[in-house]
């Protein structure tokens, strides 16, 4: 039965949503945080095991020096407080898919402590994200759910699991509760987890793949009337696509506004978010922190980590992503809206790697924002998996550029690419595809349209030039779309001029 729903700009009229979010990072270290078992995403099931990541008696973990600093690295550019001494814990609850049966986290000793992050939206204004914490932990394993209609639990008839994923390093970024965002909550949460994916990438620390559990957010949101207490929150958990994180947000503002209009209740409970029937579903009552009996790891030593070696770390940090979109903006003569366009479609990368292989910066944006994208999104996939690349875009600008290609047989040459023809070269050499610069078989290309036209040359000699398209467009019917229509133009000036 669907569940009762206020209209979103009702809710957040009459009620004040605070909201916060706790990423989860899977950092891109080669082994796992505690023992040597090698990292791999689709290897075989239950083939990257030690004894520590199956928690064997005996066994004992060692952590991975580049996991903590990788961690330090993004405490800095989340302006974290970075503790020099900081401690794992034990967390202490039934994990199907943790061979141990505990997590090994960080409660009240972590690495990074409080710190923010600005996030900019997309009309230019600025919202600062309150950070509490981000911690050091190692992940859980992956269960498959056999036999439901959906992959869930619900109406599964066994479970299987995989333990490669358990161990591996990740950081978990803890929000304070949000306050103050209203109406935008949705568009400030996805905007800031954008954000975080952005800089993990730009550190080199993660692949931020959410499509592969790289990255994934908890989201949780409460509702109270102006001047009241905190409302009861909910907690939306492991939420890995930036949409799905705005629309449970949106969604439980509108079911929690209505439970309370209605004088009801909210349940502190764990929610998962279902894309197919695009709502939450409710899951278990939720915990609190004393609940998991946090108590310092017996096995592990105190992390400690030097102000010399922290500010070592803080020299090697790259231009942050904010600084450097408004610097490549500057530098492209990008509008607001083009920079925005170019980021949310993932495309930075490609553009300025096609422009230091020799393009334009207009003649890049043109492809990857044009041609290629509407490629990628009819085939489901990123930019980055299509079978073209920076180069490929550079050398068809530039053959556009020296005259050998026109628009039309550039993109039928970048089609070719696309389908799997080969480089640039290659295609044209295959297809002929060559822009006709004999003068002479342009001239009687035009000679032939203005005789076929005679109505049309009329209009041109007396000084109405909105016809010359028709004129161009026979030509390139005539020459195959081989022709260069500034060419074409010219001829068809000097022929009506006499």
């Amino acid at each position: 039965m669907a569940e009762k729903l206020m209209k979103y700009a009702d809710a957040v009229a009459k009620y004040e949503p605070v909201f916060g979010l706790e990423v989860h990072v899977e950092l891109s270290t080669n082994t796992k945080l505690f023992c040597p078992a090698h990292i791999e995403f689709g290897g075989e099931p239950n083939s990257q095991l030690t004894p520590v990541s199956l928690g064997l008696p005996g066994s004992l973990p060692v952590v991975n020096k580049k996991a903590i600093d990788y961690a330090v690295k993004l405490g800095l550019a989340l302006h974290c407080d970075i503790a020099e001494w900081s401690q794992f814990a034990r967390k202490n609850y039934f994990y199907p898919d943790m061979p141990r049966d505990y997590q090994i986290s960080q409660y009240d000793k972590p690495l990074n402590g409080e710190g923010y992050l600005d996030v900019e939206l997309d009309d230019g204004s600025i919202f600062r994200m309150d950070i509490e914490r981000a911690h050091v932990e190692d992940d859980a394993g992956k269960n498959t759910h056999v036999g439901g209609s959906d992959g869930r639990i619900e109406g599964a008839d066994h479970s299987l699991v995989d333990y490669n994923r358990a161990g591996v390093p990740l950081v978990e970024i803890v929000t304070k509760p949000i306050e103050g965002a209203g109406a935008r909550t949705p568009e400030v949460a996805g905007a800031y987890v954008r954000a975080i994916r952005d800089i993990v990438r730009a550190l080199g620390i993660s692949h931020a793949r959410m499509e592969q559990g790289n990255m994934r957010a908890d989201v949780n949101v409460s509702l109270h009337k102006p001047g009241e207490p905190l409302g009861t929150r909910s907690e939306t958990k492991n939420v890995n696509t930036f949409k799905g994180i705005e629309k449970t947000l949106t969604y439980e503002i509108r079911r929690q506004a209505a439970i309370l209009e209605d004088g009801g209740e909210i349940l502190q409970e764990t929610r998962h978010w279902d894309e197919a029937k695009q709502a939450t579903a409710g899951g278990r009552v939720k915990s609190d922190a004393n609940d998991y009996r946090y108590f310092p790891d017996p096995d592990l030593v105190m992390v400690h980590v030097t102000r010399e070696h922290i500010e070592e770390l803080a020299k090697d940090l790259p231009e942050m992503p904010r600084e450097r979109r408004a610097r490549l903006k500057q530098e492209w003569g990008f509008t607001d809206l083009q920079m925005r366009d170019a980021v949310n479609a993932d495309a930075l990368d490609l553009i300025e790697e096609t422009i230091e292989a020799g393009a334009s910066p207009s003649g890049a944006r043109k492809w990857w924002m044009g041609e290629i994208s509407r490629e990628a999104n009819e085939r489901g996939v990123s930019l980055q998996e299509l079978p073209i690349g920076p180069q490929d875009v550079a050398e068809v600008e530039g053959l556009i550029q020296s005259g050998k290609l026109n628009d039309k047989l550039a993109k039928q040459t970048v089609s070719g690419v696309l389908a799997g023809e080969g480089k640039p070269a290659e295609v044209v050499a295959k297809h002929g595809y060559q822009v006709v610069s004999d003068d002479g078989a342009l001239e009687a290309a035009v000679d032939e349209a203005l005789k076929a036209n005679p109505d049309i040359a009329a209009k041109l000699k007396s000084g109405n030039m909105k016809p010359m398209g028709a004129i161009i467009g026979a030509v390139m019917r005539a020459t195959k779309g081989q022709a260069d229509a500034k060419a074409v133009s010219k001829i068809v000036m000097q022929r009506i001029a006499k």
